[in-house]
């Protein structure tokens, strides 16, 4: 069962919470690591801290929002064992879990409607790893 993890910066914040709803109401855990209002804050911090909890077990996931998905995607991926993948569309989401293994996602508030970003969190939460050639270029990484 993968374990959830959300956050966000003040930017992504009100999508963040409209995430949160929406996964309680799929019935999905998640812990939400901040922030709990829209204050300014640095977004480093929070994808730091995510990627810190993803990173301690290959069911951890995490979902990752500030107004571009830009920062938080940069931030996350300095930490080893972190995939984290900014998505825009149906496709780079599907394809960043098939061939990246990605175990988070990044989305930009400022950028994608609620809609997509509930869908594009539905492809990333049910898409598996493809492996075999995939998974000897993702241990280059």
């Amino acid at each position: 069962m993968k374990k959830i993890f959300i956050s966000s910066d003040h930017a992504g914040f009100k999508l963040k919470e409209d995430i949160k709803n929406h996964l309680k109401s799929l019935k999905l855990n998640f812990n939400d690591l901040g922030p709990v209002n829209d204050n300014s804050v640095d977004y480093p911090d929070y994808a730091h801290k995510l990627a810190k909890k993803v990173k301690i077990s290959k069911n951890n996931v995490g979902i990752l929002v500030c107004g571009s998905g830009t920062g938080m995607n940069i931030a996350a991926n300095k930490h080893k064992n972190i995939r984290a993948a900014q998505c825009f569309n149906a496709k780079s989401t599907k394809l960043s879990r098939l061939h990246n293994d990605a175990n988070i996602i990044t989305l930009g508030s400022r950028l994608i409607s609620k809609k997509n970003a509930f869908k594009f969190i539905k492809i990333f939460l049910n898409t598996k790893f493809d492996g075999g050639r995939h998974l000897r270029r993702v241990k280059k990484i």
